[in-house]
């Protein structure tokens, strides 16, 4: 039988396939259902800068009205009466190492390089194999230039890569004016990967009520165009791993990524819509179709189909339909 295994900056994998960022990788008992079925890897539900920040000067602040005159910045983790936020998060990390034989991602949504990055050490003591900087800057400002909007991503970098020692990756949208540069640029400034795409918040209008209202939160089978094309642009590129990310509902579409050059791929909507179990079903897919194709393990299948590579590399470029296209 086939092979499944791989690895994702530096990380070994039993199989490709990694639960990403949800509801669904926030407990103990999830995440022994998500390691029994097979991902090979869970990226922990996010923590948010602004918890962190907050919860970090609240416990500070009383730290130092208790005349602690020279507190250690992470010091009040050790104090077993303090139930927040964060030592939770750093107990369920903890937890995990203790009952989970699969990578461990920590992840932080955050926008920007103020006060919280020296927590990531934390993470990374606390056990995490990997961090996932779910960076969410979106770009609304009319005022700001394109410098000055993606400055924040790269003193975010920076200053997390100068905290810890394990790989970093960073889960970033499309919002870019020239994103084939940005991407070359996120892996010369040091990270180890790059998941491709961001799912952002979207609001919607209810035309009765005149509310702004959650656009749906679930990707869609069709979604998994966008970083189809882009890793298949930028695999051989960049000097770091490619995730893909958002769309992702079959096995179909995990073998698609796989061929583009993605190093693993994240899923989270259809196991919501399908249950835990709809991971066995995937990986099979890809074991009886590499089993088919003669592949014995991943890295034969891996970028085949990237754009380097491909018999038509410039169906990637394409950005207009051709006539006879659109005309069927």
């Amino acid at each position: 039988m086939p092979d499944l295994s791989t690895s994702y900056m530096g990380l070994k994998l039993k199989s490709p396939l990694i639960a990403s960022s949800s509801g669904l990788t926030n407990s103990l008992q999830d995440i022994i259902e998500l390691e029994k079925h097979g991902v090979g890897a869970v990226i922990l539900k996010s923590l948010f800068e602004e918890e962190i920040v907050t919860e970090m000067e609240h416990q500070l602040h009383k730290m130092h009205s208790e005349n602690y005159l020279y507190p250690e910045t992470m010091e009040f983790y050790e104090s077993d009466d303090v139930e927040d936020t964060l030592t939770n998060y750093l107990k369920l990390i903890n937890s995990c190492k203790q009952e989970i034989n699969i990578p461990i991602i920590a992840s932080i949504n955050c926008i920007s390089a103020h006060n919280w990055p020296y927590f990531a050490k934390s993470l990374e003591d606390a056990g995490a194999d990997a961090l996932e900087l779910n960076i969410s800057i979106l770009p609304s400002d009319p005022d700001l230039t394109s410098n000055e909007s993606e400055k924040a991503y790269f003193e975010i970098i920076k200053a997390v890569k100068q905290e810890v020692s394990i790989p970093v990756s960073i889960k970033i949208s499309n919002y870019f004016s020239n994103l084939a540069g940005m991407l070359k640029r996120f892996a010369n400034a040091g990270v180890d990967g790059i998941v491709l795409f961001n799912r952002f918040y979207s609001p919607d209008i209810d035309i009765d009520t005149f509310d702004i209202v959650p656009a749906p939160i679930f990707s869609s089978p069709d979604d998994y165009i966008l970083p189809l094309r882009w890793i298949s642009i930028m695999s051989d590129r960049v000097d770091c791993d490619l995730s893909a990310s958002t769309g992702v509902h079959d096995g179909t579409t995990l073998i698609k990524m796989i061929l583009a050059g993605a190093s693993s791929v994240q899923v989270a909507s259809t196991l919501y819509k399908n249950g835990y179990a709809h991971i066995q079903i995937m990986l099979k897919e890809l074991e009886v179709w590499m089993n088919n194709k003669d592949f014995s393990n991943i890295a034969q299948v891996k970028g085949m189909l990237s754009q380097s590579k491909s018999i038509n590399p410039a169906g990637y470029l394409r950005v207009q339909f051709m006539k006879h296209f659109a005309e069927k």
